[in-house]
């Protein structure tokens, strides 16, 4: 029996240690970086030793679990617990979030609130991913916003403030619909409010009712995630945020409305989901071409980038929405998997852009000759995006691909359909990102870098190759043995698609199924 908090400390630990932070020597910003990533650093190593050591790949159950009382009268309490969906997001989190602060080092103004800003983010992100309580599962999802729109409006591009304005209208509408739900179902039939994940998850609901619950859920996620037409706030966040939040946000961030939707809208309310899943696999269909066609028209690097997360995306839909343990897996994969790729790209955007002053890309060209390390990491990370064989991107898609034609929920005609909207995304991603890379490193020697001289395009320095090893290496571990994660989660899947299944049936004239 483990009495030690493991959790909560985890969880506590990156914002406590932010905490500290003004009192540090502010003469340069040497000290303060090396303190933020110490933090980060122990922080994903404390959580990498408790999962090791604690956390059974074969129970289904919520392990860890931690639960104290917090406001009594309407018992709200801070619960926590991981289980097979949270544990590689929370991972993924640690990882992610050590990479981005070594990637902010070039950030010098007003370094104290930066990376107390990005620590209280990590805290945020964990606690989500860990909270075991609906109250305390909304409190993390608001709790993360403040960072961020923080970060977006005070380092980033001259439309900074509009990017954030965006951001925080289109994240704090969908909150309320999340709080309105999350409310609706505690509430429901009793007098005591039942917050529990694990209290909610055998509880049921009338059709009519659990249909407007699971459209509440479904909105404030789908901003998040985001689904078309949610979306819109994620090209302008990313064109303008500094680069190091880009990472966040692609690595982390978008998975939280994923792993919010598997959590609540799936595990929770079965019959709903049995009856919306056809039109989440039409409408992830429909995103990954339109966001590929939208990508291939940005000349902005980084809007480009952004509108390929949305399109990588719409596999996680289509998993989510297949009723298949193989689609719900590959959903899941795809999200630790576009984590990885998300930030590097982003990473890689960024470094670019403090070498030449632009993001246009018609004002790029000629790369591959004096950077050849930038343009072998750059290619090797456009490579995992476009699934190419031996990489993560690849059994990703191939998972969510496979669970839907096998699926048994839906009809012969309604797979082919599906099969052959997915298979123009995969045609046009290849296109975006190949004309992407040719634009970068190949074309005309007569560019203007904005008066930076083409002698001065330093290669890859040993921080960034560091950086990018460090994320590429888990892109070719996944892919080359995808069996290094999937065990995290494949018996939780099971326990979440199977009640599913056993109910699709009596909707089974839903759409073209």
């Amino acid at each position: 029996m483990i009495t030690f908090p493991w959790l909560t400390t985890i969880v506590l630990l990156p914002v406590s240690a932010g905490l500290l932070i003004p009192w540090l020597p502010s003469r340069g910003n040497h000290v303060i970086r090396w303190y933020a990533l110490g933090i980060c650093l122990l922080d994903l190593l404390l959580m990498t030793y408790v999962f090791g050591t604690h956390y059974n790949l074969y129970d289904t159950g919520i392990q860890l679990k931690e639960d104290y009382s917090w406001i009594g009268p309407i018992d709200f309490h801070w619960r926590m617990g991981i289980d097979g969906l949270s544990v590689s997001l929370v991972l993924l989190t640690g990882f992610i979030t050590t990479l981005a602060t070594l990637a902010a080092w070039p950030v010098t103004r007003n370094p104290k609130l930066f990376y107390f800003l990005m620590l209280a983010m990590y805290s945020g992100q964990l606690g989500l991913f860990i909270s075991q309580d609906m109250l305390l599962f909304f409190f993390m999802w608001e709790l993360e916003l403040i960072p961020v729109y923080l970060l977006l409006s005070m380092w980033g591009g001259k439309r900074r403030l509009y990017a954030a304005t965006k951001f925080i209208l289109y994240t704090a509408g969908g909150s309320v619909f999340l709080l309105a739900s999350a409310l609706t179902l505690s509430l429901w039939g009793t007098n005591n409010p039942v917050l529990d994940f694990e209290l909610l998850s055998n509880r049921s609901y009338p059709l009519g009712l659990e249909i407007l619950i699971y459209l509440g859920f479904l909105i404030a996620f789908a901003v998040k995630l985001p689904a078309f037409p949610l979306h819109t706030w994620l090209p302008d966040t990313h064109g303008e945020a500094h680069y190091s939040t880009c990472m966040l946000l692609a690595g982390i961030l978008l998975k939280m409305g994923g792993y919010g939707f598997i959590r609540i809208n799936m595990e929770l309310l079965p019959h709903a989901h049995a009856i919306f899943a056809p039109w989440l696999v039409t409408l992830g269909a429909g995103q990954i071409v339109y966001a590929a066609l939208a990508s291939l028209g940005q000349r902005n690097l980084k809007r480009r980038i952004a509108y390929s997360s949305v399109s990588h995306m719409g596999f996680v839909l289509i998993g989510a929405g297949s009723l298949s343990d193989l689609g719900l897996s590959g959903a899941m994969l795809q999200m630790v998997s576009h984590g990885l790729i998300g930030a590097g790209l982003f990473f890689l955007a960024g470094t670019s852009y403090d070498r030449t002053r632009t993001l246009f890309l018609n004002q790029l060209g000629a790369w591959a000759a004096p950077m050849p390390k930038m343009f072998a990491m750059f290619t090797a990370c456009a490579m995992a995006s476009l699934a190419l064989p031996g990489l993560s991107g690849f059994v990703a898609e191939l998972m969510v691909f496979l669970g839907l034609v096998t699926s048994s929920a839906y009809s012969p005609l309604f797979r082919a359909f599906i099969t052959f909207i997915e298979a123009i995304g995969i045609i046009l991603t290849p296109i975006y990102l190949l004309s992407m890379i040719r634009q970068i490193f190949y074309g005309s020697t007569q560019i203007v870098y904005n008066q930076t001289d083409r002698s001065e395009l330093l290669d890859a320095s040993p921080r960034e190759i560091f950086v990018l090893s460090c994320l590429f290496l888990p892109m070719l571990g996944i892919g080359i043995y995808p069996d290094l994660t999937l065990p995290l989660w494949s018996t939780k899947v099971k326990d979440i698609v199977s009640p599913i299944t056993e109910i699709r049936p009596s909707y089974q004239t839903t759409l073209l199924s």
